[in-house]
C-alpha cells in the first residue's frame, strides 16, 4: 500500500505540471453507492491552458484533430486501441470503429503520432478556421472621482495602450452623471455621444443613436475590419458604423491618448450632503449594446473603471443623499437592502446578454467604501472577468494588477484566450455532474450528463467567454453503475477535456486532454491511498461557496462539518469513547485542519467582510489552482530567528514570539511582523552598524522572500508591513489559531 501511496503522488505531481490537472480521488469504487460512502465526491481541478512550457510540451500540432464518428465525437488519444494494418481506431468512449485518415497511413507499433504516444495525454492543435477578427477592448472609464484618483487612472490607461498588440480595436466610454461615447474616428475635434444616466434605454434605442441600426452600419454579426485581423487600411475620417466608435490601436493611439489626457472630473456640481451622481448602469448597457451590435462570438472585453458605487439610473445600489449608507450583511439578511435585487437583477441580464455573445466584463474598483461589487458580481464570475478590488487608483495594488492583465508570452501574444468553450465526455462508467467556476452552460446534453447536479449542471458543456493559462474550474463526477459488480482487474474509466478557444494571435485552437483511472472494490484500501486531501479541500470548498451563494450560510457549516465527520468514521482508525485512540493516514491527516479553516474563512464568514469584499474573494477563488486556493484557505505562515533558517510555523498564537519576524501570505495580503525585540532593535538601528551585519540579513531576508510571492501573482497582493503592537497588526491577529488569549 505504501508502494501504491508513492506512485500515485507522483503520478498526481507529473499530471498536475503536464495535463493541469488533480482529483479527488485516484481511483475508483465500482458502484453509485460505494461512492457515495467515500463522503468526498469525485471531482477534478482542471486548468484548461496549463502552461507546459517547461516540459517542452508547449508547441501546438498543425493539423486538425481526429474525430469519433459515433455520438461521443470523442477525438483521438492515447487510450484508443489502433490497427495499423486496417488503418482503424476504436473509440473507447462509444466504442465506435473509425477509419484513420489518409495522412496517417504510414504509421506503425514503433511510430506513432504525439496524440497516439503515452506521454502526451494532453495536446493542442491549430485548427483550420478563418482567423478571428482582433480582440477589442472597450474603456468604461468613471469621471466622479477626485483629481487624484483620476489623474492616476488616466496615467495607467495610457500606459495599458502602450501593451495592447497593434492591431487590437479600442474603444472608449466616460460617464459621470452621463454616459459619453466617444467617436474615434473623427479627427477634425473631440466628438461623443451622449446618453442620459437617469435613463434605461434598451438595445435598440442605442444602437439606433448612435447610427447603428441601419444597413452598412456595422448589423449583427459584422465585421468592423475589412480585410481581418491582418488589415493595416487607414480608417477614413468621418467614417459610418462601427468604425467610427472602434479602430486599431495602431490608427488610434494619438487621439485616444489626447482623450484621455484632456479628461476632466465630472462637470454634474455635487452637493456637501451628497454623492456624485455615477450612472455605471447606463454606462455598462451602452458598452453591451455597442458591442453585441457588431461583435458577436469575438474576443472582447469591457474594462470598467469604478470610483464608487452607482447612484443614478438603471442598476442603481445606493441613492445619492449620503445619510443613506450602502447596504451591508445585516441589510441583507433581514431583506431591508432596498436597492439589491433590483440592481442584482438588472446586472444579471446585462451578464446574460454579454456570456451569450462571448464577450467579457472586468471590473476594477478603486474605492474605500463598496462599489456594488455584489450587485455587479455576475459580469464577471459568469464571462471569467478580471476583478482587482483597491482602495483606490492610485494604489500599487490596481496599477500593477492593471498593468498585469496585459502581460505577454514569449512569442510576444496576450497571456488570454476569448471565447472558450469546454467539453467534458466521459466512458459509460462515469456521469459528469456540473461545474464549478467562471462559466456558463452551453445546454448541450450527451448521455454522460448524469442526475446529481453539483454547480452548474445539467450539460457536459460550458462556455468561458475568457481563458487565461490560470484559470482552473472544477468538475464533478457519479459513478454511473447501481448495481454491485466486481471490477475487473484492467477495468478504468476514461474521461476527455476538449477546450476550443480563440487564441490572441487570431488562430482558433483546440486542446485535448485525456485521462484514465482504475475501478477497485470498495474494500480495497488503493481507494484511501489514492485520496488526494489537497485537491479535495478545495473541491470542497468550492461547493461550500456555491451553496453559501443560495442558503444560509449557518446550513453550509453544518454541512461542512457533518461531510468531515463522516469523512473520518469512514477512513480514520480509532477506538469508541477513546479520544487519543483517533488517527489519520497521512494522506488523510491535513484534510479537517483545511475544513477548520475554511470555516473561519472571509469566503463563509461576514464578520469584517463587507458584501463586497466576499463577493470578490470568492470570485477569485474559483478562478484558481489547488495551491493558490489553498493559501487563501489557510495562510502560510514563516518565521525568521537568529537561531537558524527560516522554517514554515503553525499558523497560531504560540507562534507570536517576540524575538522572530513572521512573513504572513493570505493571498490577498503579504504581511511582515516584527516581534517586539526585533521591532526594538530596528529602531535602535543596530542593523546600520557593522557589527550587526547578522541583524541586517535578518531583516532583509523575509523582505526578499516577499518580493518572490508578488512575482506572479494577480491580483497583486496588498504589502504589509508592521510590528508587534502595531495596528496592522490586526491582519495577522485575525488568521492564527487564538490558543493564546489575553487571560491565557
Amino acid at each position: 500500500m505504501a508502494n501504491f501511496e508513492a506512485r500515485a503522488r507522483w503520478a498526481n505531481l507529473g499530471e498536475q505540471d503536464q495535463d493541469g490537472i488533480r482529483l479527488s480521488w485516484n481511483v475508483w469504487p465500482a458502484t453509485r453507492l460505494e461512492a457515495t460512502r467515500m463522503v468526498v465526491p469525485i471531482g477534478c481541478l482542471y486548468t484548461p491552458l496549463k502552461d507546459r512550457t517547461a516540459l517542452g510540451l508547449q508547441q501546438p500540432l498543425g493539423y486538425e484533430p481526429v474525430v469519433c464518428k459515433g455520438s461521443c465525437r470523442a477525438i483521438l488519444n492515447p487510450y484508443c486501441q489502433i490497427d495499423p494494418r486496417g488503418r482503424v481506431w476504436n473509440c473507447p468512449f462509444c466504442l465506435q470503429r473509425n477509419q484513420l485518415p489518409p495522412q496517417y497511413g504510414d504509421i506503425t507499433p514503433h511510430s506513432l503520432p504525439p496524440e497516439l504516444l503515452q506521454q502526451y495525454t494532453t495536446v493542442e492543435y491549430v485548427l483550420s478556421k478563418l482567423p478571428a477578427i482582433p480582440p477589442v477592448f472597450l474603456y468604461v472609464v468613471d469621471t466622479c472621482l477626485d483629481e487624484d484618483d483620476l489623474k492616476a487612472l488616466k496615467d495607467s490607461l495610457v500606459v495599458s495602450l502602450s501593451l495592447l498588440p497593434a492591431n487590437a480595436l479600442v474603444g472608449l466610454i466616460t460617464y459621470g452623471t452621463m454616459a459619453q461615447v466617444h467617436e474615434l474616428g473623427y479627427n477634425e475635434c473631440p466628438k461623443s455621444h451622449v446618453f442620459r444616466g437617469s435613463k434605461e434605454y434598451n438595445a435598440k434605442q442605442i444602437q439606433e443613436m448612435l447610427g447603428l441600426a441601419g444597413p452598412g452600419a456595422g448589423g449583427p454579426g459584422a465585421r468592423p475590419m475589412p480585410n481581418g485581423p491582418s488589415s493595416a487600411r487607414p480608417v477614413p475620417a468621418g467614417s459610418t458604423g462601427i468604425q467610427r466608435f472602434f479602430m486599431p490601436i495602431s490608427q488610434c493611439e494619438f487621439t485616444i491618448t489626447t482623450i484621455l489626457e484632456q479628461l476632466q472630473r465630472d462637470p454634474w456640481p455635487v452637493a456637501h450632503d451628497k454623492r456624485p451622481l455615477r450612472c455605471t448602469g447606463t454606462a455598462l448597457n451602452v458598452a453591451v449594446s455597442l458591442l453585441e451590435n457588431a461583435f458577436q462570438n469575438t474576443g472582447a472585453h469591457i474594462l470598467l473603471f469604478s470610483g464608487g458605487a452607482c447612484s443614478e439610473g438603471p442598476g442603481l445600489v445606493v441613492g445619492n443623499e449620503l445619510r443613506e449608507p450602502i447596504r451591508g450583511h445585516s441589510d441583507l439578511e433581514k431583506d431591508s437592502a432596498k436597492h439589491a435585487k433590483k440592481a442584482s437583477k438588472f446586472y444579471e441580464a446585462l451578464a446574460a446578454r454579454v456570456a451569450e455573445r462571448g464577450h467579457v466584463v472586468d471590473i476594477f474598483a478603486g474605492c474605500l467604501d463598496q462599489v456594488g461589487l455584489m450587485e455587479m458580481k455576475k459580469l464577471a464570475t459568469s464571462t471569467n472577468g478580471f476583478m482587482v478590488l483597491s482602495d483606490s487608483f492610485n494604489t500599487v495594488v490596481f496599477k500593477q494588477s492593471f498593468i498585469r492583465v496585459f502581460e505577454k508570452d514569449a512569442d510576444g501574444f496576450l497571456q488570454m484566450g476569448f471565447n472558450a468553450t469546454l467539453e467534458v465526455q466521459t466512458t459509460k462508467e462515469l456521469k459528469v455532474c456540473g461545474l464549478i467556476g467562471p462559466a456558463v452552460s452551453n445546454n448541450k446534453k450527451s448521455p454522460c450528463v448524469g442526475e446529481t447536479e453539483i454547480g452548474i449542471g445539467g450539460t457536459n458543456a460550458w462556455k468561458l467567454c475568457s481563458i487565461t493559462p490560470k484559470t482552473t474550474v472544477s468538475i464533478h463526477f457519479e459513478v454511473a453503475q447501481q448495481q454491485q459488480v466486481q471490477p475487473g482487474p484492467n477495468s478504468r474509466g476514461l474521461i476527455q477535456f476538449v477546450t476550443m478557444y480563440q487564441h490572441s494571435c487570431g488562430q482558433y485552437r483546440l486542446r485535448v486532454t485525456t485521462i484514465a483511472r482504475s475501478f477497485a472494490d470498495v474494500n480495497s484500501p488503493d481507494i484511501a491511498a489514492s485520496f488526494d486531501q489537497e485537491a479535495a479541500a478545495v473541491l470542497m470548498a468550492r461547493i461550500g461557496v456555491f451553496k453559501a451563494e443560495n442558503d444560509n450560510i449557518a446550513d453550509v457549516l453544518r454541512w461542512l462539518d457533518r461531510m468531515l465527520i463522516r469523512l473520518c468514521q469512514k477512513f480514520a482508525d480509532y477506538r469508541k469513547d477513546d479520544p487519543m485512540s483517533f488517527q489519520l493516514a497521512e494522506n488523510f491527516s491535513i484534510y479537517p485542519q483545511f475544513m477548520f479553516h475554511l470555516r473561519r474563512s472571509q469566503f463563509l464568514q461576514a464578520f469584517n467582510n463587507s458584501p463586497d469584499e466576499m463577493a470578490y474573494y470568492r470570485h477569485i477563488l474559483n478562478g484558481e489552482d489547488v495551491n493558490n486556493s489553498l493559501i487563501m484557505m489557510q495562510p502560510t505562515l514563516m518565521a525568521y530567528t537568529l537561531n537558524g533558517p527560516p522554517e514554515p510555523v503553525l499558523l497560531d498564537s504560540v507562534s507570536i514570539k517576540p524575538d522572530s519576524i513572521l512573513l504572513l501570505d493570505t493571498f490577498f495580503h503579504v504581511l511582515i511582523w516584527h516581534g517586539e525585540t526585533i521591532a526594538g532593535w530596528r529602531k535602535a538601528k543596530y542593523h546600520e552598524q557593522p557589527e550587526y551585519v547578522h541583524i541586517k540579513e535578518l531583516l532583509d531576508t523575509p523582505k526578499a522572500d516577499a518580493q518572490d510571492l508578488l512575482l506572479d501573482r494577480f491580483p497583486i497582493p496588498r504589502y504589509i508591513d508592521t510590528d508587534q503592537g502595531g495596528s496592522q497588526a490586526r491582519f495577522l491577529l485575525s488568521k492564527v489559531n487564538p490558543s493564546n488569549t489575553h487571560q491565557s
